[in-house]
């Protein structure tokens, strides 16, 4: 019993000494460089830089494979930090980008064909007829995209459309990927005025599936003195559409639209406010068990 104790004692001993020798041995040197930018980081792992999280992203960047200003929710401050550690310049700055919606036919604006009464699901409710609303270029008002924000971003209204929080919006680009109709576009945080529709149809057919649907009159084309709207050409007809590059946020078009299909929004701030949502499987009691 006592020389089996003892070769236990002595087996494990030696097979600590080979453990500590290994793990020095092959140890991976992480760049000291690479935990300041993680340290500074948001957090957020949204993986709108187009990494798997905040640590490959500052990997990426020390590594030369990608710049700072992939990291959107970071802003300027962000890149002025990157640039201290790296001891670069500041430079290639990108602003922030938000998801915009851009449909407004919410409960009362659009009119209906059907009472759906499946799935509550986008893509379930689109493949009937592209959903129960005559406009087929709308939102279809069940939430998906609310769903897939992992930062709760995005909330049901009370008309039933999705409305965004721009505070803590990170343009991580889910919404824009999960939805059937592609209402949602990344813009940045300058850029105010936006067209609320992407119904191509003439105005007339547009006007009768919603109410406050792009009639093409192209008065916003004609009343802006900066050029920057026009009414183009757009998959099998027209819509309006705001060229940043030239738009100064005046107001006009959003003024001049008959219909309200076009609008200006407040300033957004650079802040981002970052509180990943977990969302519960369904019949989930919260009880924390399964943590």
């Amino acid at each position: 019993m006592l020389a089996a104790v003892i070769s236990l004692g002595v087996m494990g001993a030696a097979f600590g000494v080979i453990l500590g020798i290994a793990s020095k041995k092959f140890a991976v040197q992480i760049d000291p460089k690479v935990q300041e930018i993680l340290s500074a980081l948001p957090g957020a792992n949204c993986g709108s830089c187009g990494f798997p999280g905040c640590e490959g992203f500052a990997e990426g960047v020390v590594g030369g494979e990608t710049k700072p200003s992939a990291c959107s929710p970071g802003g300027q401050s962000l890149y002025e930090k990157i640039a201290a550690i790296l001891g670069t310049e500041v430079s290639d700055y990108e602003e922030r980008k938000v998801a915009q919606r851009l449909c407004q036919g919410g409960i009362g604006q659009s009119r209906m064909l059907y009472r759906y009464e499946g799935i509550e699901d986008c893509h379930a409710a689109f493949a009937a007829f592209k959903g129960p609303k005559a406009c087929n270029y709308g939102c279809i008002r069940l939430g998906s995209c609310v769903k897939v924000c992992p930062f709760g971003a995005i909330e049901s209204g009370a008309d039933g459309l999705p409305v965004v929080d721009y505070y803590k919006c990170t343009g991580c680009n889910k919404c824009v990927e999960e939805c059937p109709q592609n209402i949602f576009r990344l813009v940045g945080i300058t850029h105010l005025a936006n067209v609320r529709c992407v119904n191509t149809d003439k105005g007339k057919d547009a006007k009768n599936a919603c109410s406050v649907a792009c009639i093409k009159c192209k008065l916003c084309e004609k009343n802006c003195p900066e050029d920057a709207v026009h009414v183009v050409p757009y998959g099998t007809g027209t819509v309006a559409v705001i060229d940043y590059e030239k738009c100064t946020n005046c107001g006009i078009c959003a003024t001049k639209c008959p219909t309200k299909a076009i609008d200006i929004i407040p300033p957004i701030s650079e802040e981002v406010i970052l509180k990943s949502e977990e969302h519960a499987s369904a019949g989930c009691q919260r009880c924390e068990v399964c943590q």
